[in-house]
């Protein structure tokens, strides 16, 4: 524990990659398998769910600092994490207990079903016998709130240049359900590339967005233009006779899209897809927050398939025959991609469609097609260099996402709530309205956009402007203008002002503008898809 206490420290107090990597390298070095591979486990992404409820470690804490309720949550309000309260209001200890990792984590799992006296009293021996640091690290697992500034990428890169193994076979190796075991530790940093686990899916190649004008990429001939599906990106595989249904995000969703699922019975073995799983009917894209309701249940009702049907629109083909054709160039994989689809019976062929490339003579001419997009219910374009391989994650230079301009409004400031973290003693929780008739009507929350002179700025007007507090809410008086950008909108019963947002921020801050200018919720409903 104390290790990985260094390690997390490590990563938290620098922004250089090298640094972070050099720090991962280090511990791995030094770390006993059993506790690499958690380390691993933990860093790449994946969570333990919360352990103890956090209304018990409230009262714990209170009570092992000898302090008032009412003062630990005054003190949780200006910390803004629980996990960092709790370290700091504890008696300060030595630190003399040095708990291997592995054996902590797997006895983390094991207390979830204990009682509530056995849990306080494991959480109290391990908060008396941990330093400070170690504390908060500890508190950050039992909580579930265990993050650090390092991408999957960047675990990946300080594997391989610990093994020697190339960055690639990792990735593919770290992809997908896996176990924090010590064997599968050494299976990780086997010098033989060749996986067994036939469900894995490869890592994802992901675009930037384009950096100046397209014209600046060179001949528009040498690259393929696409349009940019708003869905869930996925990888459809086939091996050895099952079907495999991956989220970018590594979650195995193959029961969520049955439909999907028999789509892949028809594939030949030896075949992986990329695509976009989408709401799809008549040919066309539905509003993304329908795929939402099929993501969000756990059983898959005849009701729910037929309300909110499915297609994959597939970009690439990253297996062939049982082989990774992933370093052939990209115009020779969608010919093979074109050909499998092709020839699939037509009940599959309707579910799985090859994304259209978008045909122009020029820059100026795309830019023209580009104007197209919301009215065909995506985002924009993709350009994708014809001749590049398929890559791991973000790397720039092949792959561009093109979008289009968001929508955008200017609402008013009404409601204003703390922040987490760093920001937790400054109001950076905002709830923006625009005019309904003569009422303001709350219209969508945003946190992001402003800068730190900005967000001080405007806390210090909330505090001299408050109305009302609800809790940790606070009305303000109706007085500042932001300019909101979103991706999209759809109609909502659950919201007051009948519609919901996508991905809201703010723009800018309008000193320019008075509430009058504000816009109204009738300009914000023409909005609206038909």
């Amino acid at each position: 524990m104390k290790a990985f206490t260094e390690l997390y420290t490590a990563l938290d107090e620098t922004t250089r990659t090298n640094a972070k990597t050099d720090a991962l390298v280090r511990y791995l070095s030094i770390a006993a398998p059993a506790d690499a591979i958690w380390a691993i486990w933990l860093l790449s992404g994946r969570k333990l769910k919360q352990v103890v409820p956090t209304r018990r470690l409230r009262e714990w804490a209170s009570h092992e600092a000898g302090i008032a309720d009412w003062l630990f949550e005054e003190s949780y309000a200006a910390v803004g994490d629980l996990a960092e309260t709790i370290a700091l209001l504890l008696p300060v200890t030595d630190g003399d207990h040095d708990a291997p990792l592995h054996q902590l984590l797997n006895d983390l799992e094991g207390l979830r079903k204990s009682d509530e006296a056995a849990q306080q009293e494991f959480v109290l021996r391990h908060w008396r016998s941990f330093s400070p640091r170690e504390r908060f690290v500890f508190n950050k697992l039992i909580t579930g709130g265990f993050r650090v500034g390092v991408s999957q990428q960047l675990v990946t890169r300080a594997i391989a240049k610990h093994s020697g193994v190339e960055a690639e076979a990792i990735a593919h190796r770290l992809m997908g359900n896996w176990s924090p075991m010590p064997e599968f530790y050494r299976q990780l940093l086997h010098p033989d590339a060749q996986d067994a686990d036939i469900s894995k899916p490869y890592p994802f190649f992901l675009a930037s967005p384009i950096e100046g004008e397209p014209a600046g990429l060179g001949d528009v001939q040498e690259w393929q233009a696409e349009w940019k599906w708003d869905g869930i990106r996925a990888q459809l595989i086939r091996r050895s006779g099952s079907v495999f249904l991956w989220s970018r995000g590594e979650e195995l969703v193959t029961e969520r899209f049955p439909e999907l699922a028999a789509l892949g019975e028809a594939l030949p073995n030896g075949v992986v897809i990329d695509g976009e799983i989408l709401p799809w009917r008549a040919d066309k894209p539905l509003p993304f927050a329908q795929l939402q309701q099929r993501i969000g249940r756990k059983n898959i009702t005849k009701k729910i398939l037929t309300e909110v049907p499915v297609a994959i629109i597939a970009y690439d083909l990253l297996e062939w025959d049982g082989a990774d054709i992933r370093q052939a160039p990209l115009v020779e994989r969608r010919r093979l991609l074109a050909e499998l689809i092709a020839g699939l019976p037509v009940p599959q062929n309707a579910l799985l469609q090859l994304s259209p490339s978008v045909a122009a003579a020029s820059w100026n001419e795309l830019r023209e097609v580009r104007t197209e997009s919301r009215a065909r219910g995506v985002e924009g374009l993709m350009l994708k260099r014809l001749a590049s391989p398929y890559r791991v994650g973000r790397q720039r230079g092949d792959w561009w996402k093109w979008k289009i301009e968001p929508f955008t409004v200017d609402a008013v400031l009404i409601y204003a709530q703390r922040g987490h973290g760093r920001r937790a003693s400054l109001y950076t929780d905002y709830t923006f309205a625009v005019w309904d008739g003569d009422q303001l009507t709350p219209f969508a929350k945003a946190y992001s956009g402003l800068t730190d002179a900005e967000i001080d700025e405007v806390d210090r007007f909330i505090r001299r402007n408050t109305r009302e507090s609800f809790g940790p809410v606070r009305s303000v008086k109706p007085e500042l203008v932001f300019e909101l950008a979103f991706e999209g909108l759809q109609r909502s019963t659950r919201h007051k002002s009948g519609i919901a947002t996508r991905f809201p921020r703010i723009l800018r801050w309008r000193k320019d503008k008075t509430i009058q200018d504000a816009d109204t919720l009738e300009r914000i409903k023409a909005m609206l898809p038909e």
